[in-house]
């Protein structure tokens, strides 16, 4: 029977339309988000600085939300506090108490009831926090629960945030030590640093060295890598650091006749299953331990187990589907975008087959770079300024090898031209760091002392759970910790926001508090692997050519497969007792 044309026709256009621009979906999200803050009231927590012991047996400071403290935001009842602050004028005693300087109050006062607002209570250290523990809710008209809702347009100086400038909004949030800036920053600087060191044909020709030289044995080296990747996360919670890896790790892996999502998993994705169930990560399990309560690094041992278990069940996982892309490499939904990697590596093998003595120079200079970074992260603190400052370092170096030996008869200016060439290659992966943080910011940001649609959101679900059974208790809690990394990925931010509501709720419904930082840590660390928020995702993506949307279409099977293990290894923990 002869096919309509028509039919076929429109039959390619729904199939290009099941797979939007990394672009399309995350402003679709923010119009999400947007339209969330009209239905979702603003809301708030007072805060606190709490002192816990860190991983290494020091003490450590985190400021944490209060989880008696959420109020919905109202606008001020102007003379209810005026008369607080006139009872206050005749109380110095008080006065002293509350830090409230003596001039400032009496201007206050000066300028009457009707021109009292929060802005100049703050100016004399009457903020909404210090109002609120001291009068409670009779500060608040509670007649109407108020709204933070982005305008369409604006800016902070003109008109206030407008979420249409979530893009530019989002990349100059953070600073140099965090998203966004300092992730869109440090992507920049390694892209360049790898745009030289690709241009020598060191990395091409190792590739092809070490192929030669190990066949047959192709096969053990993925479980081998995803183990020591998954080892990286769960010892330093390895995430940013993993993007660089991936430069050298995609045409190694699509070499061996996989693609490049067997290379982001064997690299990315195995790192956040290390981080999921790491029994010492610094950033993660300690934190969330420290905020709850209990002995840091407490339950190591059934960590150290599930650790085991699930990486290497999830290596077994990656090689299933690893095979059936050797066997037919056609089948990948990255297959087209990976023809970049391997028409490069075709030329290589024409062209560049010889292993000199300069490609070996480059590769020693990269290894010993590669080892710094890690004892600098592990022993020093070494974080995002100094990773970039290292990887520049390895570039430049790599450039001036390069030039000494006539590595593809580069220059000075063909290092200059290949950084900047490296660094534009990776510009598009930069914006959408600053793009998914945008996110955050139109749901009104992560700050739990500042009302926002967020922060409502975590305390309704704190409230649903209440009174619930213990195994479901638990369940939901890592759950909601899933679904809460979908907005905020940093894993110290979202201990800092959920631990001091998840341990409380953890003794309400009669699980440890045990139970309650594993249901973090494994909602938080899997779902890292999946969310189009998170900068290293997209930094590592960037880096092998691969749109989110393709790459959802892969890890939602496996996000399944994670979501088992983990509600499994929750249900034994709540068996055995965990503590």
């Amino acid at each position: 029977m002869k096919k309509n044309p028509s039919s076929e026709k429109n039959k390619r256009d729904l199939t290009k339309l099941t797979t939007p621009h990394t672009y399309v979906i995350i402003f679709g999200v923010v119009i999400f988000a947007w339209i969330l803050t009209f239905l979702v009231p603003a809301g708030r927590f007072s805060t606190q600085e709490i002192e816990y012991q860190d991983a290494n047996g020091e003490t450590s400071t985190r400021t944490v939300l209060r989880q008696d403290s959420f109020r919905y935001a109202y606008a001020l009842d102007k003379g209810y506090v005026f008369d607080q602050l006139e009872k206050l004028q005749d109380n110095p005693a008080e006065r002293e108490k509350l830090d409230v300087p003596e001039a400032g109050l009496e201007d206050v006062l000066a300028a009457g009831e009707k021109q009292l607002t929060q802005e100049k209570l703050d100016e004399i250290a009457l903020t909404d926090e210090v109002l609120y523990d001291e009068y409670g809710d009779n500060i608040y008209d509670t007649s109407k629960k108020l709204h933070k809702t982005a305008r369409v347009w604006g800016t902070d100086d003109f008109g206030g945030f407008g979420f249409l400038n979530f893009v530019f909004e989002g990349l100059v949030s953070g600073d140099k030590y965090g998203s966004a800036v300092g992730i869109a920053a440090l992507i920049l600087v390694v892209g360049g640093a790898f745009g030289i060191i690709m241009r020598t044909g060191a990395i091409d020709a190792g590739i092809y060295a070490i192929i030669s030289k190990t066949k047959g044995l192709e096969r053990l080296a993925l479980p081998l890598l995803f183990f020591a990747f998954s080892f990286g996360g769960a010892t330093f919670g390895m995430a940013e650091e993993v993007i660089p890896f991936s430069m050298v790790m995609v045409p190694f892996v699509i070499a061996l006749g996989y693609d490049s999502i067997v290379a982001v998993t064997v690299t990315y994705v195995a790192s956040q299953i290390g981080n999921a169930t790491s029994w010492m990560s610094p950033f993660s399990v300690a934190v969330a331990q420290g905020i709850a309560g209990i002995p840091v690094l407490s339950g190591a041992t059934f960590r150290l187990i599930m650790w085991v278990i699930v990486t290497g069940l999830s290596a077994v996982y990656l090689m299933i589907y690893a095979e059936r892309i050797r066997k037919n490499p056609a089948s990948s939904v990255t297959y087209k975008s990976d023809a970049y990697f391997r028409d490069h590596l075709e030329k290589t093998t024409d062209e560049k087959k010889a292993f000199t003595l300069g490609h070996k120079l480059i590769l020693a200079e990269m290894l010993i770079v590669l080892v710094w970074i890690i004892w600098g992260v592990t022993q020093k603190g070494y974080y995002i300024p100094e990773i970039a400052s290292q990887f520049f370092v390895m570039g430049l170096t790599a450039g001036i090898i390069a030039v000494i030996f006539n590595l593809n008869d580069m220059k000075i200016n063909d290092v200059a031209s290949s950084f900047q060439s490296g660094a534009a290659d990776l510009a598009g992966t930069a914006i959408v760091v600053g793009m998914a943080k945008g996110i955050l910011l139109v749901l009104g940001g992560s700050d739990a002392s500042v009302p926002s649609a967020l922060n409502t959101i975590l305390h309704s679900i704190g409230t649903v759970l209440t009174g619930v059974p213990a195994v479901i208790g638990a369940w939901a809690m890592y759950l909601f910790q899933s679904l809460f990394n979908l907005v905020v990925t940093s894993n110290s931010g979202q201990a800092a926001l959920t631990m001091p509501i998840m341990a409380p709720l953890a003794d309400l419904v009669g699980v440890s508090r045990q139970v309650a930082v594993l249901a973090y840590q494994l909602g938080s660390g899997f779902m890292d692997a999946f969310t189009p928020v998170s900068a290293s995702l997209i930094g590592v993506l960037g880096v092998a050519r691969i749109e989110w949307a393709k790459w959802a279409k892969f890890q939602i099977k496996m996000q399944g497969f994670l979501f088992i293990l983990g509600t499994i290894f929750i249900m034994i923990a709540i068996a055995i007792g965990l503590q």
